[in-house]
């Protein structure tokens, strides 16, 4: 049994996307968690019933936060099944309730993680029946209770998902263009470029405006959670606090800045772009920090000395461009023209077509965007030559 910590706290599970694990584990010092060990796409830690309501809230790179509850081995179905079994599934679960189980399984005895995830249904609902002559039933889109199950060989961890939908669906988004970029991706990628949430940030590809409204976010110190919709998991919990979860929010709202603290600018080439970005912006409530036009990059200037550039031009995967290799040489050329002063964050899924940025790159970070394997270029943009 997954145990609870004399002094309230327990192990926490937090999944992110490939690449931004050491960026969540900094999200997670400042909420002040504990024992914090960066692993593949999660870290763990252990924290407190507030900490996880804050962790919801503020993590700007999760995308469920997990709370182990077994962890156990199962060599084949009969001890899958007994395994789980040997919870008391009403301390999580009534039978009016509905649940779902996402489970994840890699180089295990077990092919199929929906295989998986049938017999742990079974075992849950097959527990209630037997006892009360009810079973709770399964909703896969709006349940009650979400577990998760991970299986590793044959080493299972069953955790509660706190999160509930996933933690990139902020809630500010209302139009999306045809490949949006994750919110956790953006924010993780803005992390990584160093930005100081005080110098100028662009974005002269803004497509729906994510880049720009997860940096200012940032700079305001507006907790992402904020925007959600949807409730989280945890409120459904029977150890749910309701009190200690307004106290969390309440300190959430009290710590954003109400005056811009950067100058944060967006362009476009396209209207329809600008006008879906201006939106999103719009719908975040963030109108008074972000500026936003349409303009085509290779005829703008840097608009100070010195800033970031962080930008997601097109793959030729789903949006395509007439000639890629040409657009990436612009891209190359208007930075070192234009931009002199800044430092450039190219994040690209086309490797060849990035080569003809014709830049040095003084970092390249290896990500995904979805599927796609990509990777973070920056490039510091002198002025001059450099000594």
């Amino acid at each position: 049994m997954a145990k609870q910590q004399p002094n309230g706290n327990f192990n926490i599970i937090v999944t992110t996307l490939a690449g931004l694990e050491e960026v969540l584990a900094e999200e997670l010092r400042a909420l002040d968690m504990e024992y914090i060990k960066v692993g593949n796409r999660a870290v763990t830690c252990s924290g407190n019933l507030r900490q996880l309501y804050e962790a919801n809230l503020w993590c700007r790179t999760a995308i469920r936060i997990l709370k182990p509850i077994r962890n156990f081995k199962a060599r084949n179905e009969k001890d899958l099944y007994e395994q789980v079994q040997k919870t008391d599934w009403s301390q999580y679960l009534d039978v009016d309730m509905t649940f779902a189980i996402d489970a994840v399984v890699s180089h295990s005895t077990f092919e199929h993680s929906l295989f998986v995830a049938q017999l742990t249904k079974d075992a849950i609902v097959d527990q209630f029946r037997k006892a009360t002559g009810e079973r709770p039933s399964v909703d896969r889109i709006r349940p009650d209770v979400r577990l998760n199950l991970h299986m590793h060989e044959n080493m299972v961890t069953l955790s509660l998902d706190s999160s509930g939908d996933s933690l990139h669906r902020r809630g500010y988004r209302l139009q999306t263009n045809v490949a949006p970029l994750n919110e956790v991706l953006a924010a993780g990628i803005i992390a990584l470029s160093g930005w100081d949430k005080k110098s100028t940030f662009i974005d002269p590809m803004c497509g729906s405006g994510t880049f720009l409204i997860e940096a200012t976010l940032m700079a305001q110190n507006i907790a992402p959670g904020l925007y959600r919709r949807d409730p989280y998991g945890f409120e459904k919990w029977k150890d749910y606090d309701e009190s200690l979860f307004e106290m969390v929010w309440k300190t959430a709202e009290a710590k954003e800045k109400r005056e811009p603290q950067a100058e944060i600018i967006g362009y476009d080439i396209d209207e329809d772009y600008v006008e879906a970005a201006w939106s999103n912006i719009e719908n975040a409530g963030l109108d008074k920090v972000i500026k936003v036009r349409q303009a085509d990059f290779f005829q703008t200037q840097a608009p100070s000395a010195h800033g970031v550039v962080v930008m997601n031009p097109p793959y030729n995967e789903r949006i395509q461009s007439d000639d890629i290799h040409q657009l990436y040489k612009n891209i190359g050329d208007t930075l070192k023209k234009n931009y002199q002063g800044y430092d450039a964050f190219v994040f690209t899924g086309n490797l060849e077509a990035a080569k003809s940025i014709g830049l040095r790159t003084s970092r390249r970070v290896p990500l995904y965007n979805g599927a796609i394997d990509c990777r973070l270029l920056k490039f510091e943009l002198y002025q001059g030559s450099r000594k």
